[in-house]
């Protein structure tokens, strides 16, 4: 039995879409991030938190999300998103070792180019001049990996096998942190479409709605 450890407002966000999307049966354990019990009175609601000696059990690094399965205990997102992927996954896992190295290689690129830019975007201050130069910054660092998507997205639906993947879920899920930049997103108008199509599935629009119920 899967049990899976983090909140939607976290990057359990990656693995709670796939599992929706696949429809598996799992347990949720709406593990908190502790410097939230300060921040948010509501979040003092919350069961356990990073911080918890229960979750310190799983996870002594005190970080979300957690993934357990049988005797096998992972603590990394994509980690997480490939291993349930490549076991339980079906057509959104790799089907030849060829598709499981391009999988693995925009999990990467998203993790390497995409998220670090894409969160100090999401973190600035647009209606200061430290915020506008710091996304004017970030912007021109993420052009170059937006500007290779752009050209593989030419001529296909999806990144791998012309069809949704695991790879889709990573990438989009560091993207968004950037969505909010639409001047830059209009500049990649493959990029932009396929983000779109992403986020209109069903499992997406589920785990979204999970997530804007949970305190901000």
């Amino acid at each position: 039995m899967i049990t899976l450890y983090g909140v939607f407002r976290s990057r359990a966000s990656r693995p709670l879409w796939l599992l929706a999307e696949l429809d598996l049966p799992f347990t949720h354990v709406p593990v908190i991030q502790a410097y939230r019990m300060t921040t948010d009175p509501r979040a003092l609601d919350a069961p356990i938190n990073t911080t918890s000696p229960a979750f310190l059990a799983v996870n002594p690094q005190g970080q979300i999300p957690a993934y357990a399965e049988d005797d096998l205990v992972l603590t990394e997102s994509l980690a997480i998103t490939h291993h349930i992927a490549r076991t339980h996954g079906g057509t959104l896992g790799p089907q030849t070792p060829a598709e499981a190295a391009l999988i693995d290689q925009y999990s990467l690129l998203a993790a390497t180019a995409i998220e670090t830019p894409a969160l100090e975007m999401l973190y600035s201050d647009a209606a200061t001049p430290e915020g506008q130069a710091n996304i004017a910054v970030n912007s021109e660092k993420l052009r170059r990996p937006l500007a290779r998507l752009q050209s593989d997205l030419q001529g296909q639906e999806y990144l791998v096998g012309d069809r949704f993947t695991v790879a889709d879920i990573n990438m989009a899920e560091c993207l968004r942190y950037a969505q909010g930049q639409t001047a830059l997103l209009a500049e990649f108008p493959a990029v932009k479409a396929w983000l779109d199509r992403c986020q209109a599935r069903p499992a997406f629009q589920s785990m979204w709605a999970a997530r804007m119920a949970e305190p901000a």
